[in-house]
């Protein structure tokens, strides 16, 4: 549909996109343990993900909507009170994926199902190897600011793309809040109090979130951004734009290209991108106002942030090369080039609908 696009054509697209995400084959592959893959790797998995359905984005929409997603989910790592949080966070996100797809109970299960494997795989951990996990995920997106209009509207970001860290509100569950010295001597008895006054204002949670397959999270990190409708906007700061001319690919052969090639082989093949058919031309997703807008976007932004082909050449062998052609392959989709933009084709429509 050129000019508009319906509820169903919504739920369509969510379904796709969301039994794509869940597949089988490809949770277990990510559940795998292994090293922190490149940001190339998760661009490509992130663009198969992002196509799974009938929808089609340009370049320049495509790197928007990664931008977005990026600096949402460092926004939510960084400012996460204790490390186990981060779970809390990746609960709060399945736990809306699940109001997309409540009335398909197929692909709730799916999610179920992985909100099952991340109980077993993580409530385990101690707080140490969560600590760990968090500065991972903060190491790999360290050199990413880019501003984002509804964090610096908040005030949650600078204008130079780096977050600001409260000093007020909740502290982490199963802390005090500050304002009190307690010295013990050498049997472990307290012998002396002493009191200090703080400039914030710290306040002792209620509850722990609940890390079960359905409960309160309490934690409203990762929950929906859009729940006051605003625009968004993404854009380049000057220091990430200097940094970007800096940022070249290294040029000296990677000795783990190999085994980066297999894991990304291994989760391309488990995403079953769906393909229209003849009778079908899809519709394209624009998130700038206008055509013009958006390719004036792809013509501006920094080369090197732009993923537009990515090689990897590790290995000579026919066999690997003709399974990763195969893969590939297979996810080809024909890019329909609709006449015009349509009023389903703008972001906050897409959220705001959803």
């Amino acid at each position: 549909r050129v000019d508009e696009w319906t509820d169903v054509d919504r739920k369509r697209v969510m379904n796709d996109i969301i039994t794509t995400m869940f597949n089988k084959k490809f949770m277990e592959e990510l559940f795998k343990p292994q090293e922190l893959y490149s940001k190339k790797a998760l661009r490509t998995v992130y663009d198969r993900l992002a196509h799974a359905s009938i929808m089609r984005l340009n370049q320049a929409s495509m790197d928007k909507l990664y931008d977005l997603m990026t600096m949402a989910f460092k926004y939510q790592v960084l400012l996460c009170p204790r490390p186990k949080d981060i779970l809390l966070v990746t609960f709060n996100h399945l736990d809306a994926i699940k109001d997309f797809i409540r009335d398909a109970p197929g692909i709730l299960n799916q999610v179920d199902e992985t909100c099952r494997q991340l109980i077993e795989t993580y409530s385990c951990l101690s707080a140490g190897e969560f600590q760990l996990i968090r500065q991972t995920l903060l190491i790999f997106f360290q050199d990413m600011h880019i501003r984002v209009s509804i964090f610096l509207k908040d005030k949650v970001q600078n204008s130079n793309g780096r977050f600001v860290l409260p000093i007020s509100g909740p502290v982490p569950w199963g802390t005090e809040v500050p304002g009190l010295i307690r010295v013990f001597n050498h049997n472990g008895d307290e012998v002396k109090r002493t009191e200090f006054t703080t400039d914030a204002n710290y306040v002792t949670p209620q509850r722990e979130g609940s890390f079960d397959l359905y409960g309160d999270r309490v934690l409203k990190l990762g929950t929906n951004m859009y729940s006051v409708s605003r625009p968004v906007e993404t854009h380049m700061s000057g220091s990430s734009k200097n940094l970007a001319s800096h940022a070249k690919e290294n040029i000296v052969p990677n000795p783990l290209a190999k085994e980066e090639l297999n894991f990304l082989a291994r989760l391309l093949g488990g995403l079953e991108v769906k393909k229209p058919d003849g009778s079908e031309t899809g519709f394209r997703l624009n998130l700038f106002t206008t055509d013009e807008e958006e390719e004036h976007a792809a013509l501006t932004r920094p080369e090197e942030l732009s993923y537009k082909v990515i090689n990897i050449e590790a290995t000579q062998e026919p066999g690997r090369r003709a399974e990763l052609s195969r893969i590939l392959g297979e996810m080809e989709v024909a890019e329909p080039r609709p006449p015009s933009a349509g009023k389903g084709e703008d972001l906050l429509a897409l959220m705001d609908g959803l």
